[in-house]
């Protein structure tokens, strides 16, 4: 009898290793495999290099289809303008998490599926499990080091179910690349990329002033005792706990505590001002729902953070306050919090701001 034909997966190939070497492991695990590449601005170009260039001499290398799909008027709408919209009210965004949210795992799976794919395949570190009642479990990577499930965790359940994440049982990204070079991939040796897509030179402030025509305007910088004690360049250029570049002598360290866009205000104060009993968040999805209203979890505040300890109260109209068992510093409105049981993503929701009592 002959064996059940594997699912056709779409591959989400930027050219990089990692989303090469996903094409390779499930072309060789026997899935029918063809390659699709955002085109998300014009920066990203066509020569050699760039993301729709090096997928596909992948592609070609592979001897798979490979796909070039244009979401750029999307992608400047969704992700770009956000990002422009958020700094302008003060706040600090994480595009790569909208990102995923609308476009990697929305529009692209949307294309892919309209492309005859059964399945999306990506090269994010990060794991998948399924429950004996169907429902998805998005857990942390193996490879610790790498893990970006704090990026993927707006997801739906539904979206969940159509993606597949190869690299996730990794030990190490020493390991992809060994497979990188045992497929004789063209792109091997290729470095990784640690910047914002969309930002050249990873430079925000300039991004945001040429392209997203937010001016420097200058204003005061204010102490959390009410002081004036300096003069800042556009509140876009500051962000909660950053310490260098304000351009203050004081008898002690100070830290941004606070950005007031619509009064053009930046508010600083010492270390210990940086410290919060709990956040509010808003935008809150959870892939797997709390059984209760109010609930005991770990948290993580930021990418690099070490999850906390904490109490979760869900809050009507979709959002939901966060008391930490230790203060933690430097709680940044625009970021998110991300929620964990284990090595589980429960769900996680967009910071507006920090409980301080």
């Amino acid at each position: 009898m002959a064996r059940d034909k594997k699912p056709a997966v779409a591959v989400a190939m930027s050219g990089g290793v990692d989303s090469s070497v996903t094409a390779a492991l499930l072309q060789r695990q026997g899935f029918e495999v063809f390659g699709i590449t955002m085109r998300l601005f014009a920066p990203s170009g066509t020569g050699v290099g760039s993301a729709a260039h090096d997928a596909a001499t992948v592609a070609r290398h592979l001897g798979i289809p490979h796909h070039v799909i244009d979401l750029e008027p999307d992608f400047r709408h969704l992700i770009i303008q956000d990002f422009i919209d958020e700094y302008r009210c003060g706040r600090t965004p994480n595009p790569c998490v909208r990102c995923n949210r609308f476009v990697k795992f929305g529009l692209l799976l949307e294309q892919a599926r309209a492309a005859g794919a059964d399945l999306l395949a990506t090269g994010h570190y990060v794991r998948k499990t399924v429950d004996g009642a169907g429902v998805c479990h998005l857990r942390q990577a193996r490879c610790i080091g790498k893990d970006q499930s704090y990026f993927l965790y707006a997801l739906s359940q539904e979206q969940l179910a159509r993606v597949l994440f190869p690299l996730g049982e990794m030990e190490s990204k020493e390991e992809v690349r060994r497979l990188a070079r045992e497929f004789a991939l063209p792109v091997a040796d290729k470095g990784d990329s640690q910047e914002v897509c969309f930002i050249p030179g990873d430079d925000y402030a300039a991004f945001l002033e040429e392209s997203g025509g937010l001016a420097g305007t200058p204003g005061d910088i204010v102490h959390v005792g009410g002081q004036v004690i300096g003069r800042h360049r556009g509140t876009h250029r500051y962000t909660v706990g950053q310490r260098k570049g304000l351009g203050i002598a004081w008898s002690r360290p100070l830290y941004v505590t606070a950005i007031d866009a619509g009064r053009n205000v930046v508010v600083v104060g010492e270390e210990e001002y940086l410290a919060a009993a709990g956040l509010l968040a808003g935008d809150v999805g959870w892939i797997v729902p709390p059984d209760g209203g109010e609930f005991e979890t770990a948290c993580k505040i930021r990418y690099r953070h070490q999850p906390v300890g904490c109490r979760v109260r869900v809050l009507p109209e979709g959002g939901c306050e966060v008391r930490f068992h230790e203060p933690q510093r430097a709680i940044t409105p625009g970021q998110s919090v991300v929620f964990y049981r284990g090595d589980e993503v429960l769900g996680g929701g967009k910071i507006v701001g920090a409980v301080t009592a």
